[in-house]
C-alpha cells in the first residue's frame, strides 16, 4: 500500500487509538538507512505512514538522525502531506509546558547536518521564505477548534544542534531575538520536506521553559513527564485532522512544485549517476 499522509514523531504515535498497522516496510534510500521501518496502516480509516524520528527506543541523537533518509523513505512510501510532531522548549512566558502550537518560521543554528538532497553535479535552490504550509496549518487549526484545543500559530522556532540543552545565556539571546520556541530537529526536516515537494507542518508540544527563567533549568525527566501527560492532545489532533487531509493538498500549494524553478543545472550537464540517484525527486522534470 501507499500512504499519502505521513507522520514523523515518536514511536508511540502508531500505538495510539484508531491506528491499524498493516505493514512495516524497510525502505532503502540513496542516503543510507532511515531511523527504522516505515510503519504503514490506517488512522481512523485513512492510509497513513509513520516513522519514529529517533528510532524505536529513542536511539539516535538529533545530530545522528538520518533526516535525508527519513524524508526520502516517506516520499518513496507515497507520502504527499507530512506532519511532524516534536517536543520544544518555550522562549516566551505565555507558551506554557503542555501547550500545542504551530511554528511558522525557523532559524537554523545547526552545524552537523546534511540538510539537502542536492549536490554532486545537480544544484537546486528551493524557495523557503514560508517553510510551513499555510493550507496544512489551517486544517490543523480547524481540527483543533473542533476539539476545543488551543493551537496558536507562533512565529519562530530556533533549531539548535544539541544534544545538550541551552545555557541560560543562549536561551536569553534567542529570546531577545524575538524567537518563540527552541528545538533540535524541525528546521532540518522542513528543508528536506520542501526539496522533496512534501506539504509539511510541525505540531510542536511545549515541554519546558528552556533556561531563560532564573528559577528554571531543563531536565530530561521533566520533559518526559510533560510529554507523557500531554501526548494525548497531539494524538487527538492527528485523529481529528486525517480525514480532512485525505483528499490531498491543493495543487497550488507552493511545496507541491517547489523544484519547478529551483533546479539550476541543465539535465545534459548532470552526471548520470546523480540523475539516477535523485530520480524520485527530479524525474518528473526531465532528469
Amino acid at each position: 500500500m501507499t500512504a499519502p499522509i505521513g507522520i514523523l514523531g515518536g514511536s508511540g504515535l502508531y500505538g495510539m487509538p484508531g491506528v491499524v498497522v498493516t505493514e512495516r516496510r524497510s525502505i532503502p534510500t540513496p542516503f543510507g538507512d532511515p531511523s527504522g521501518p516505515v510503519v504503514l496502516g490506517t488512522l481512523e480509516g485513512v492510509p497513513v505512514a509513520f516513522l519514529p524520528r529517533h528510532g524505536e527506543g529513542h536511539r539516535f541523537t538529533p545530530s545522528e538522525v538520518n533526516y535525508r533518509a527519513n524524508v526520502w523513505a516517506m516520499k518513496a512510501a507515497g507520502v504527499e502531506i507530512l506532519l511532524s510532531v516534536s517536543a520544544v522548549g518555550s522562549l516566551q512566558g505565555h507558551l506554557h509546558p503542555g501547550a500545542l502550537c504551530l511554528p511558522t518560521q525557523f532559524m537554523d543554528k545547526t552545524h552537523r547536518r546534511e540538510s539537502t538532497f542536492f549536490g554532486q553535479g545537480l544544484v537546486a535552490h528551493v524557495g523557503f521564505a514560508e517553510p510551513t504550509s499555510v493550507w496544512l496549518r489551517g486544517k490543523l487549526s480547524a481540527a483543533a477548534a473542533r476539539l476545543g484545543l488551543e493551537l496558536p500559530e507562533v512565529g519562530t522556532y530556533v533549531n539548535m544542534e544539541g544534544p545538550q540543552f541551552s545555557t541560560r545565556a543562549e536561551s536569553r539571546l534567542h529570546q531577545s531575538w524575538g524567537a518563540d520556541l527552541i528545538g533540535m530537529t524541525q528546521a532540518t526536516e522542513a528543508k528536506l520536506a520542501r526539496e522533496a515537494e512534501l506539504v509539511w507542518a510541525c505540531i510542536a508540544l511545549v515541554t519546558d521553559f528552556d533556561a531563560w527563567k532564573d528559577e528554571e533549568a531543563v531536565e530530561t525527566h521533566d520533559v518526559l513527564a510533560v510529554m507523557a501527560a500531554n501526548v494525548g492532545k497531539a494524538q487527538a489532533l492527528l485523529r481529528a485532522v486525517v480525514a480532512d487531509l485525505a483528499g490531498g493538498a491543493p495543487a497550488d500549494d507552493p511545496a507541491r512544485n517547489a523544484l519547478r524553478f529551483a533546479l539550476m543545472t541543465p539535465p545534459d550537464h548532470v552526471p548520470a549517476a546523480t540523475a539516477e540517484r535523485l530520480g524520485l525527486l527530479v524525474e518528473r522534470y526531465g532528469y
